[in-house]
């Protein structure tokens, strides 16, 4: 009997074991699944009625695999730190973003899917603030940031996806930040902020990655 042969009988035929693997090699590959995401819809269904199946399939490759369903959204969390790193700026733009989420949360500030919208200038602002004086990347710059934070599975832009969240004439985008961020960014690693305070700080970029560990903290 093949490894998926009991979900398999389990939606009667109607996937495959085809469809089973792709699901999973796209949960390892994106870590963070939303429903509300175009072309996620299916991979996140499968993934939330058949959560069994997946941890087991994917605990021998080290993942352990979490659902929330009121989020509606999946994730693959790696139990031991992953071999790339990150650059000081994608760690630091990480780490603002989740505690903005944080304090956005508690406030009450997320929409129905638990997402958090900040516009440019509050980013700005807060990640001066958070990291000592440091200054936000701007332009193309941040785009690139971005899009390092989007196949975190973390946060993303407004524009992407048409979404309805309100901005400035003179802003192109707010940053939507995803409530998969408290299961990549666990919260110890919200106390990695004080690495990064001193505007003056040398900090080698090959000693700091976005990776999780089993707990959900960032190493």
């Amino acid at each position: 009997m093949s490894f998926w042969a009991n979900a398999v009988e389990g939606t009667k035929n109607v996937v495959t074991e085809d469809d089973f693997e792709a699901a999973a090699s796209r949960l390892i590959t994106e870590q963070v699944l939303y429903a509300a995401d175009r072309g996620s819809k299916v991979a996140y269904g499968l993934v939330r009625d058949f959560e069994r199946d997946f941890k087991r399939a994917l605990d021998p490759l080290s993942y352990v695999v979490r659902v929330n369903s009121q989020l509606r959204y999946a994730c693959a969390i790696p139990k031991h730190a992953k071999s790339s790193p990150a650059t000081v700026e994608q760690t630091l733009l990480a780490l603002v973003l989740r505690k903005i989420f944080d304090e956005e949360t508690r406030s009450g500030h997320h929409d129905e899917n638990g997402e958090v919208a900040c516009d440019l200038v509050t980013l700005e602002i807060k990640y001066k603030q958070t990291t000592g004086g440091r200054e936000l990347a701007s332009g193309g710059k941040l785009i690139s940031l971005m899009q390092w934070m989007r196949r975190w599975g973390i946060a993303r832009v407004s524009e992407e996806d048409g979404d309805q969240f309100g901005h400035e004439a003179d802003q192109p985008y707010a940053v939507i930040i995803r409530p998969g961020i408290s299961e990549v960014l666990g919260e110890a690693a919200l106390a990695r902020i004080a690495l990064f305070t001193s505007p003056d700080a040398e900090i080698d970029s090959a000693d700091h990655t976005i990776a999780t560990t089993e707990e959900g903290t960032a190493t």
